[in-house]
């Protein structure tokens, strides 16, 4: 296994942390300064370059952060652990901008760096071994049934020209589908041209099609090539094909009738050799009995049908598309690939994905932008996921506040979130204060239980979601936010002063100072007056 690298200039920092990796048979290499460090980068082989980097911010003859920014522009992919005393938390700031995995607050518990550290090797483990399936990524991803059997029928159709019907819902990727077509057929060489029917006004499409003439109507300065012109000897792919207009249909069963059409305003007829590719979310067989799509386009179009299916229905693709959206928007933006822990995964396996494939490489493109850290954990995700109803809820896409959401959802949503339920129950309660109510069979605080309020009801509806959807740490993301909740609250009662927020939460000044530190409400809490 590669080396864990330790920088920095206190020997017994660097003793502690060798000792303790050592025990849990982690291999360890140690520097005093980032001058070493990067020169043994240079000469580093693949067997003894780091698994982990484990950095000081402040030392003599370089600064941690200095390290970072180097580290990073030769190797990327490299996770950095920033060790930093509680008053450098703005150097944490920088370190997380700057692409570091975590940071190690100073002085730590010895345990808990030590489990960061190895969390960081797992992730780094997992990700090079991400990496390299990614390597060679093709144009479509899909390891479920239902995506092989596509791959399949894109390779038995490759040298054909037929016309293709692709069916799916929105967003599942219909356009790839057509452009791997175009890809694998004899018209490769050809141009690949879409439009999508629906989001053309009606009174344009026609001209979009077939192109016009000059002086076809008021604005047509020039003649213009339609889609079909410019789509010669190669493929057209016609999207949304299900609300083209009826009148339009007629034209469009011409032309793929007999390859001819005239342009709006001409009267000489155009010759073009298309391969046409339809798409649609709708059902089209109803439409047809509706007397809205024409029966004889409709056969025409529908000669080899391909059915995409939603990504709920491939959800072990999930992990691999989820990597690979977060790459690409990495280098779309030009900064590096964020990483997503398993449990984040889980949460994503488990969302129902009304926007399917679009919405995934939506999600990803947002935890990109606004993910605080470079590992992306359950509570990074953004607020449709509802973790407080349980990561898997059908619930896709409602915001805190919004239709459908209890209060208690939307408190929880706009917490930060996830992790532990510590002190829910104060240092100063005893057993007895805890009573389990069979007869309401809820949970109340207190000996002398009473009927479950609202906020009760709720608190025990969000715990069984989660519990019924496989949640691995419920206790932990109901505790925390409701921690959270409560600590603002008492801080907005108080404006900010600490002190007098925890008498009034009956708990002490360090209690309250360690929460607020854990739970990240530094920015979220408002300026506190004079204590």
């Amino acid at each position: 296994m590669k080396p864990i690298w330790i920088v920095d200039d206190d020997q017994s920092i660097r003793f502690v942390l060798e000792k303790a990796l050592l025990r849990e048979h982690l291999p360890t290499r140690s520097f005093s300064n980032p001058r070493d460090v990067l020169a043994a980068l240079e000469d580093a082989t693949d067997e003894d370059a780091p698994q982990i980097l484990v950095s000081d911010i402040r030392m003599p003859g370089g600064s941690g952060l200095d390290l970072l920014e180097k580290v990073k522009a030769r190797h990327p992919g490299l996770p950095v652990i920033i060790m930093t005393a509680f008053s450098d938390l703005d150097s944490a700031v920088s370190a997380f901008q700057g692409g570091a995995f975590e940071y190690l607050p100073k002085p730590f518990d010895l345990p808990k760096a030590v489990e960061l550290i190895r969390r960081a090797v797992q992730e780094s483990q997992r990700e090079e071994v991400a990496e390299e399936r990614m390597s060679d990524t093709p144009e479509m991803l899909g390891q479920a049934p239902a995506m092989q059997d596509v791959f399949r029928a894109i390779g038995r159709l490759s040298q054909s020209n037929v016309t293709v019907m692709i069916t799916g819902e929105s967003g599942s990727g219909k356009e790839l589908v057509a452009r791997a077509l175009h890809k694998h057929s004899p018209r490769a060489n050809g141009p690949f041209v879409a439009i999508n029917t629906a989001a053309i006004p009606k009174d344009l499409l026609e001209s979009e099609l077939f192109g016009h003439e000059r002086g076809a109507f008021t604005g047509a300065q020039a003649q213009r090539r339609g889609r079909f012109e410019q789509a010669d000897e190669g493929t057209l792919f016609l999207d949304e094909i299900g609300d083209m207009p009826f009148e339009l249909q007629t034209r469009l069963l011409r032309v793929l009738s007999d390859g001819h059409f005239y342009r709006v305003g001409g009267h000489s007829a155009v010759k073009t050799n298309v391969r046409v590719i339809a798409a649609t979310h709708q059902d089209l067989e109803q439409r047809v009995k509706e007397g809205v799509f024409r029966e004889d386009l409709y056969h025409r179009l529908n000669v080899i049908r391909l059915r995409l299916p939603a990504l709920r229905e491939r959800r072990e693709d999930i992990p691999m598309l989820t990597r690979h959206f977060l790459q690409h928007s990495a280098k779309q933006l030009g900064v590096e690939p964020k990483r997503i822990a398993d449990s984040a995964v889980l949460a994503l396996e488990n969302f129902a994905f009304p926007g399917n494939v679009r919405q995934l490489e939506n999600i990803c493109h947002w935890l990109t932008v606004m993910a605080p850290a470079q590992v992306i954990e359950p509570k990074d995700l953004p607020p449709e996921f509802g973790l407080a109803r349980g990561a898997g809820a059908p619930d896709a896409g409602l915001a805190p506040g919004g239709p459908g959401v209890s209060s208690l959802s939307a408190a929880l949503m706009q917490a930060p979130s996830e992790s532990v339920l510590a002190d829910l129950v104060t240092p100063e309660t005893t057993d007895t204060d805890l009573v389990w109510p069979h007869d309401t069979g809820g949970i109340s605080v207190g000996t002398n239980p009473g009927p479950l309020t609202g906020w009760e009801l709720e608190l025990e509806d969000e715990a069984l979601g989660l519990l019924r959807s496989g949640h691995p740490e419920v206790w932990d993301v109901l505790t925390r936010r409701f921690e959270a909740r409560l600590i603002q609250a008492a801080l907005t009662n108080t404006r900010g002063r600490r002190i007098e927020a925890a008498q009034k939460l009956g708990i002490g000044r360090n209690t309250i100072t360690r929460k607020i530190q854990e739970l990240g409400l530094e920015k979220k809490i408002p300026a506190a007056a004079e204590e």
